[in-house]
């Protein structure tokens, strides 16, 4: 339990993300609670040119004071002056260091992207993120060789003229352990899909004509699952989709096929036929026991039986999702998992962190789930990105979460030539992503202004087919704005 009460709520944000990261887990109060015992006790105080900050035990005992001048007029240097300070104090008490230090965000590259385009050297990006925010030697590098590979990546986007388009399909099999997406059983909504494509489509119409006259760079169908979609559903949204947008000039169509338990030979070919490029079948572990804790309901040959299958039908770009800090997993799991990974050879792996948000079952009903243990190591992360490098593999986008294990970062690696270019305007925010579908959110970029606004679609599927015309009068003010 965490008292955060501060006389200046302007940094509460920052202050409150930065602590998550070294109390994982905790609760926080705005005011003091007799009945409560405190781990920890947050105040400040601040003045015209300082800010104060006492971190107390749960007796009210004064553990540790500090303060530092601040400018707040400049917000940016004086929310990392607190942040630096809070670090200090809270890496004294809890004997931590995270590794990357006090950034809480989770686009750290495009911290380091933006000194590369704005002239800065390597060494001096490198120094930069070491001395801002104690990000560790390590953590500045990758952000570094990840950056400068993004540049590259992205040379031939024209951010601008262009744009990328999602498509959302929130249905799953099933409702993993640790997920916190907004998705609905399949099996509630087999028989009212047409309905939930209708309303899709009128969107995808209306997309289509407003964003006529610029070129369609990137395709992604993701959810939830897609591939939860029977056969004959999944035809009608791929050929809805080639008959309403201009695929002339797009250099990636993905289509997450995810659950390997909603893989078919069927479904496979319809993809296949609509010129699919780029598909995902995420395993998350290669350990048995750990898929039916985590509700997977599909076996490890399941896996390789369905990355076989996608293989003989000639998809040559297929990436798999794997999570490190599984309830229950230690290095050793990992390091098997990543063996049977390689053995299979896929394009891409996109290694993720365990983070347990709010929404997540795992977090929901801890007392059912308490005797589960996570852990999340840098030995874990390191192992991974050896393995990914050792199947001539590079990191190419990364980005963090809240409540990670390790408080480390996902990363997505992939062998040159399979890179998944909307992955990385995903996260750089650098041109427009129109998003289609239940919980949904367009990101409109106005360029000359360096800024991005976004409109974001309702998550409940009842609620987005009834109100489909809603959403998209949102959308046209929001690409209206954007033309002025």
């Amino acid at each position: 339990m965490i008292g955060l009460i501060l006389d200046n709520q302007s940094f509460e944000q920052d202050i409150r993300e930065l602590l998550m990261a070294f109390y994982p887990g905790e609760r926080f109060l705005h005011e003091e609670n007799p009945d409560e015992e405190f781990r920890l006790i947050v105040r400040s105080v601040t003045g015209e040119d300082f800010f104060q900050l006492s971190l107390e035990d749960r007796e009210h005992k004064i553990t540790k004071t500090s303060g530092t001048e601040v400018d707040f007029s400049d917000r940016f240097e004086t929310k990392n002056r607190i942040k630096r300070m809070l670090y200090g104090m809270a890496g004294e008490l809890t004997k931590k260091v995270l590794p990357w230090g006090t950034l809480t965000g989770i686009r750290p590259v495009k911290i380091t992207m933006t000194k590369l385009l704005s002239g800065s050297g390597e060494a001096e990006v490198s120094e930069y993120m070491k001395d801002t925010y104690f990000t560790s030697d390590q953590k500045a590098e990758l952000s570094l060789e990840i950056a400068k590979r993004e540049l590259e990546l992205l040379s031939s986007i024209d951010y601008e003229k262009g744009y990328s388009l999602y498509i959302g399909i929130p249905f799953c099999p099933t409702t993993c352990l640790y997920c916190s997406f907004t998705s609905f059983p399949i099996s509630q909504w087999e028989k009212r899909m047409d309905e939930y494509l209708e309303a899709l489509w009128k969107e995808m119409k209306f997309t289509a004509g407003r964003m006529s006259g610029r070129i369609l760079d990137t395709v992604y169908v993701g959810g939830g699952t897609p591939t939860s979609l029977s056969a004959g559903h999944l035809e009608t949204l791929m050929c809805r989709l080639k008959e309403t947008f201009d695929f002339t000039n797009v250099k990636e169509f993905t289509v997450e096929a995810g659950r390997p338990d909603s893989i078919t030979e069927e479904k496979l070919k319809v993809l296949k036929k609509y010129g699919v490029t780029r598909i995902s079948i995420n395993p998350q572990t290669m350990k048995e026991e750990t898929l039916k804790v985590i509700g997977r309901r599909h076996s490890v040959e399941m896996v390789k039986d369905r990355f076989h299958l996608a293989r003989s039908l000639g998809f040559d770009n297929i990436n798999m999702d794997l999570i490190i800090g599984l309830p229950g997993e230690d290095i050793e799991d990992v390091r098997r998992t990543m063996e049977e990974i390689k053995s299979l050879g896929p394009d891409g792996i996109t290694v993720h962190t365990l983070a347990i948000k709010r929404a997540a079952r795992l977090n929901m009903f801890k007392e059912q789930y308490g005797d589960l243990k996570i852990t999340g190591t840098q030995e874990m992360v390191d192992l991974t990105a050896a393995c990914a490098r050792s199947m001539g593999q590079e990191p190419y986008y990364l980005y963090r979460q809240k409540n990670m294990a390790g408080n480390f970062e996902n990363v997505g690696y992939s062998v040159p030539g399979k890179a998944c270019i909307y992955n990385i305007l995903i996260m750089e925010e650098k041109q427009t992503i129109a998003a289609c579908g239940a919980g949904t959110s367009t990101k409109v970029v106005f360029p000359a202004e360096n800024r991005l606004e976004r409109v974001e679609n309702v998550k409940d599927v009842e609620q987005y087919i009834s109100r489909i015309d809603e959403m998209i009068e949102r959308k046209e003010k929001m690409l209206a704005k954007s033309e002025m």
